[in-house]
């Protein structure tokens, strides 16, 4: 398993429950907080997989916090603990991106299987985003060719075909990416 949490929560005898029963599940409890603020600390030098999350808590609430660490990518979710179970906490929740909700007080089954769920909301998260990353990269090169074959179209009087064949070969010639070769096309007439 070896999923990375962190667990925050500013009742220590709740945090010592939580970290007992996850860590007889076999999972690597790597940091542990009382509020809101030292939970980014523990996110930004741990990256965990996943965040449990109390949302009331003194000086930086849960939800705060929660908007930070997910912004900022410094987990992978957020799985929220809280006493409430109104409406209002639920939507607020939505609102920061988090994974889930759980109501205390908390039994072990209920955790357990919500918190695998969230760790593989979590995993199609990465996927997507990493997806994502790869797609604005081929747009990116794709955006770059373009370019490039319109400067060689201006610069030499060629037509776009012809453009698009010279970028090609050069590719082909010099063993790199037709965007390579873009972009250092793009960089002769810059």
């Amino acid at each position: 398993m070896n999923k990375k949490i962190v667990i925050v929560d500013d009742e220590p005898i709740t945090r010592m429950d939580i970290k007992d029963i996850l860590q007889a599940e076999g999972y690597s409890v790597v940091g542990e907080a009382a509020d809101g603020f030292d939970a980014i600390e523990a996110c930004k030098k741990h990256r965990p997989d996943i965040v449990l999350m109390d949302i009331q808590m003194p000086v930086l609430d849960g939800l705060k916090a929660s908007k930070k660490i997910m912004s900022e990518n410094l987990a992978g979710g957020i799985l929220l603990l809280t006493a409430f179970s109104d409406a209002e906490y639920i939507e607020k929740a939505k609102s920061v991106g988090a994974f889930g909700y759980l109501v205390k007080p908390l039994d072990e089954k209920s955790l357990i299987s919500t918190l695998e769920m969230c760790l593989a909301r979590v995993e199609d998260f990465r996927n997507l985003k990493d997806d994502l990353e790869k797609l604005n990269k081929k747009f990116d090169e794709r955006k770059a060719v373009e370019k490039a074959k319109g400067m060689l179209m201006l610069e030499l009087k060629i037509s776009e075909d012809e453009a698009y064949k010279r970028i090609r070969k050069l590719s082909m010639d010099k063993r790199c990416s037709m965007a390579d070769i873009a972009q250092t096309i793009l960089i002769n007439y810059e």
